[in-house]
């Protein structure tokens, strides 16, 4: 029998099979591409305007009405002339440098990777490397899994790859800015819905798209307690954490670079708002699945929640790496991480073979495969600096690091880090080069930020055979040491204060003119230069600017672009504060055992005397007890689980508390001195000796409680 089916039938089908197609994108996303069409048309010659390649109706955005106006998009897009005018944007090509050699590059990267994992105790590493559009090397080291001992396979394991989420982001929102939908200078509030839009706090200029993507929007930076999850049930939808979290604004925008999640986050959200999808499934049809990266996702490995993007499919969970920390044990497989609220910034997993993929895309200037995912113009915006905050200092191109490299070289990338991964993505454009490297241990941090300048300097840029010397004298580098704080950091709380103490940056002077740099442990030296405040890193292309201030520069640009180090006054030291601690320490044990062995003639005293008596005595068992409860919250804070998993610390608020309350104590003991010299008879009062040690223990811990002040450690309900 022939079967007949009517026009109307036939569309209605087709238009049920395209609604199927599109509307499941959590199945989407998590596909492999579908193959390419056999007769696929071929670009034009010239480059259409951008616009033009993906057309879509845009969801309009709801503003206030007192915001101003969005501007249309261009109206000639669409005029045929239009695209036969348009002049090509030419990338630089590719110096004629002598490829990588295969086996030399597999033998060389196989021995400085099995060296760092013995050395720093790293469970597994995924690898890829390519030059010239093909991939010279893939290859997984060591284990994902240590119950099942799977082994890393760089084409099938996903690692967390952090921030460099970011540049994803970028991507999409530069896409959005070329389509006419965006601008880069506009206020970021005119692409978010009203509860997700910045108050301005007392500044005077609004944050712009370009202050977020170039890490200048002037926030503080909080990460405790809200960054990571470890319980699925706690990570919010994007908009609620961006509501709910929104830091404070601590300086103007556009003036400091100050590394920032949020911005990045807050950036992803207004892409969304204005193309209409969610952040993953517009990341993945725009990106993603263009790319053929079929093991790269947004999603995480976590319970389905209705109020959450759809969780990673389960083929791609089942070959995600475990994360990692060495203990004295071994290694210890860590719970996972969450990064769903803050997805923009920080949610992505792939692998090493998806991570080439993805280099290739950014060496081809936006197009893979015949495919374009983003423009040349575009592509010449991630190799340009957008912003430096001074000539020779790191800065930001477009979201995407501006990074220095061997040989004099200049290229792109981004790091990334989660509590337990580590990633590096390096991109330099005139070698024709992208290098990728993860790493799935906490200890292991040091690999993937050497290991493409070591590979860069080995087979293009091999180092002096005898290092360069500083152009300054030992006195002229005095004038740089100092104790310097960066702005990367929370500016209030008690968070405030625990980034007061770990985001410092010692300065010092070496007796052959160079400056030992110390932050977070870690010690690197630096030559000065012929260029006044401007030092070169005597193992690494790094470089460090300092910004002139007459005679004693006020601040330095971290050499990698992260943020800015502001030096710190006497009274702000971490030695002022030390000494003030241990003295104190000192003082209020003498004061207490002063209490339980003083003889009964020192005992005699009068009434207001004894009354002072025991409230310092109060004050000194609360001076302890503080101690001893930040003495415990240091020794726990090696473990950064328990940090960030576990924030606010029981310990840091009970000794915040206890020394919130002996500052009290210690305001109303300086008030009764006068009355406590004066005392009353001679036999009936206190020795000259024994007044005058009241009175400088109860100095003592009025100046410890004002420090403290300073510091944010007497907030306990922040």
């Amino acid at each position: 029998m022939t079967s007949r089916v009517s026009p109307a039938a036939a569309i209605a089908a087709a238009f049920i099979a395209l609604w199927s197609w599109g509307g499941s994108e959590a199945r989407a996303q998590d596909a492999s591409p579908p193959p390419a069409a056999a007769a696929e048309p071929a670009l034009n010659s010239a480059p259409r305007p951008y616009s033009s390649l993906r057309p879509r109706r845009v969801r309009p955005v709801v503003r206030p009405a007192t915001t101003t106006p969005r501007p249309a998009a261009p109206a000639a897009v669409a005029a045929a002339p239009a695209v036969t005018q348009t002049v090509p944007i030419a990338l630089p090509a590719p110096s004629a440098a002598t490829p990588l050699p295969a086996p030399q590059l597999e033998a060389f990267v196989d021995g400085v990777v099995r060296r760092a994992m013995s050395r720093d105790h790293i469970a597994g590493v995924t690898i890829s490397v390519v030059q010239n559009g093909q991939v010279v090397m893939k290859k997984g080291y060591g284990f994902a899994n240590l119950g099942q001992r799977k082994p890393v396979d760089p084409d099938k394991t996903l690692f967390r790859v952090a921030s460099i989420s970011k540049t994803f982001t970028w991507i999409a929102l530069m896409n959005e800015i070329e389509s006419g939908h965006m601008r880069l200078d506009a206020p970021v509030n005119l692409y978010l819905p009203e509860p997700l839009q910045l108050k301005d706090q007392g500044k005077k200029t609004p944050v712009r798209l370009k202050d977020l993507m170039t890490h200048t929007g002037g926030f503080e930076d909080r990460s405790l307690g809200q960054l990571f999850e470890r319980d699925p049930n706690r990570v919010r939808p994007l908009n609620d954490y961006l509501r709910q979290e929104r830091p404070r604004r601590v300086r103007e925008p556009g003036l400091l670079p100050s590394y920032s999640n949020y911005g990045a986050a807050l950036a992803g959200a207004a892409v969304s708002n204005v193309v209409g999808k969610p952040f993953e499934q517009l990341i993945s049809e725009e990106i993603i699945l263009p790319a053929g990266m079929s093991r790269t996702t947004f999603r995480e490995a976590r319970p389905w929640n209705d109020r959450l993007p759809a969780p990673m499919n389960e083929t791609l969970a089942a070959d995600l790496s475990d994360g990692f920390s060495w203990t004295p044990m071994g290694w210890k497989t860590q719970p996972r991480e969450f990064m769903g609220q803050v997805a923009p910034a920080a949610s992505a997993s792939s692998t090493a073979g998806d991570m080439a993929r993805y280099m290739t895309l950014l060496l081809n200037g936006g197009t893979l495969n015949g495919k374009t995912i983003f423009s040349p113009k575009t592509a010449l915006a991630f190799r340009t600096p957008m912003y430096r905050p001074a000539p020779d200092a790191a800065g930001w191109n477009a979201g995407f690091m501006d990074m220095a490299l061997p040989g004099g070289r200049r290229g792109f990338g981004h790091g990334g880090a989660t509590l337990y991964f580590h990633s590096n993505l390096v991109i330099a454009p005139d070698l024709g080069l992208g290098i990728f490297v993860s790493i799935n241990t906490d200890s292991g941090a040091n690999l993937p930020a050497t290991l493409p300048s070591t590979i860069i300097e080995h087979f293009y840029a091999p180092s002096p055979a005898v290092p360069v010397a500083s152009t300054l004298s030992y006195d002229q580098a005095r004038a740089y040491e100092g104790d310097y704080l960066t702005t990367r950091r929370a500016y209030g709380g008690l968070e405030g204060f625990t980034n007061r103490i770990i985001g410092r940056a010692v300065v010092r002077a070496t007796q052959d003119g160079r400056l030992s740099i110390t932050d977070g442990g870690v010690s690197t030296l630096f030559n000065g230069t012929e260029r006044q405040g401007v030092f070169k890193a005597v193992d690494s292309p790094l470089t460090l600017v300092f910004d002139p201030n007459g005679d004693r520069p006020s601040r330095f640009y971290a050499a990698r672009g992260w943020s800015t180090y502001e030096r710190v006054g006497f009274f702000r030291s971490a030695s002022l504060l030390a000494w003030t601690a241990l003295i104190t320490g000192v003082a209020s044990a003498a004061t207490i055992l002063g209490v339980m062995f003083r003889n009964r003639r020192e005992a005699r005293q009068t009434p207001v005397q004894a009354r002072a008596s025991q409230m310092q005595t109060m004050q000194a068992v609360l001076w302890l007890i503080s101690a001893g409860c930040m003495g415990v919250f240091a020794a726990k804070a090696s473990d950064q689980t328990s940090i960030f998993f576990g924030w606010p610390s029981g310990w840091l608020l009970s000794g915040s508390a206890c020394a919130l309350v002996a500052s009290v104590l210690s305001i109303l003991t300086l008030g009764v001195l006068p009355m406590v010299w004066r005392g009353g008879r001679r036999v009936d009062s206190w020795s000259s000796g024994r007044k005058v040690a009241f009175t400088f223990s109860a100095l003592l811990f009025v100046f410890l409680a004002v420090l403290l002040g300073l510091w944010g450690y007497l907030l306990p309900w922040s």
